[in-house]
This record gives C-alpha cells, structure tokens and sequence, in this order.
C-alpha cells in the first residue's frame, strides 16, 4: 500500500526524531478498525524496541472490543505525542506528534511476555522487585501485541 505523503513537509519530523518520541513518550492511542468500521482507539502504555523495530502493547487475554478487532482485521495505527515546549514569550505550545502505521500480531508467548513487560515497566519504575510481582501476578493473563511499522510519520505542530 502506498501511505499519503504529509501535505505540510515543512512540519514534517525526520525519522530518527519519531523513534525518539516512540521511545520516550510513555502512552499514545492505539486504533483499530471496531465494530461496524467504526475506528476503536484506546490509551495504551508501549515499548519501542531497537532490536526489531517494532511496537509492543499488553492487555489481557479475555475477550474485548480490541482483541476481537484485531482478530477481524490486523491493521492498526498507534498515535504519541510529547508535553511540548513553549518558545520565550509565546504562548502556544509546540508538539511533536506521530503516528505508526501497521500491522499487529497477537503473542501468547510467555518469554516474551516477560521480556516486554519487563522493559515497559522499566519506563515507569526501576523497581525490580515490584516488576516481577507484577508479572507473576498479571502475566498469566497477559497478550502481548507486536506492532510491526509500515509507515511512520511525524510532524511539528504549533498551536497558534
């Protein structure tokens, strides 16, 4: 598929700023394509990860909206954006934004689980202890989704 070039190339992020904002940037939208074709988007944690490029999400095994879509259809779309800045004296905020486009793959792998919860948690806390309570607490229950780019995009947007 060809994706549509941004319109506005002068706001337009370079790829290595978009990893960036994937890696710091704690939580974005996920969307799929929901019930009826409607778009479903939800809040999600993430993990970007070097090694393969890839996006990867947590969330339970039980039946949801979410799963049921990506069963129905494996496309999705996953949006960040950062706090922003203010230029000195100006009082709109200028925010980076970007948005993955993909295709994500459901795993029910325990050592990836583990993996992947770990280095997410990782984002959030560096206690040890509480991660790995975490994961044998919730990770029996854990789908991990692995959002493999087609296209990502990024741009800078002012306010004003």
């Amino acid at each position: 598929m060809a994706f549509r070039e941004m319109t506005r190339k002068n706001k337009q992020l370079p790829s290595e700023v978009c990893i960036e904002v994937l890696k710091s940037e704690n939580r974005g939208v996920l969307s799929v394509l929901g019930d009826g074709g409607y778009p479903y988007g939800t809040p999600m944690n993430h993990y970007y990860n070097d090694a393969d490029g890839c996006l990867y999400f947590h969330c339970g095994k039980q039946r949801s909206h979410r799963t049921d879509a990506l069963k129905a259809c494996e496309r999705a779309s996953f949006c960040v954006f950062d706090q922003g800045y203010r230029n000195e004296g100006d009082w709109a905020l200028n925010i980076k934004s970007v948005i993955v486009f993909g295709r994500i793959q459901i795993i029910d792998d325990w050592d990836a689980i583990v993996d992947i919860s770990t280095k997410l948690s990782h984002k959030f806390t560096q206690d040890e202890e509480y991660i790995q309570q975490e994961i044998r607490r919730s990770g029996p229950g854990t789908l991990l989704l692995k959002l493999t780019p087609e296209h990502i995009t990024g741009k800078l947007v002012n306010e004003s």
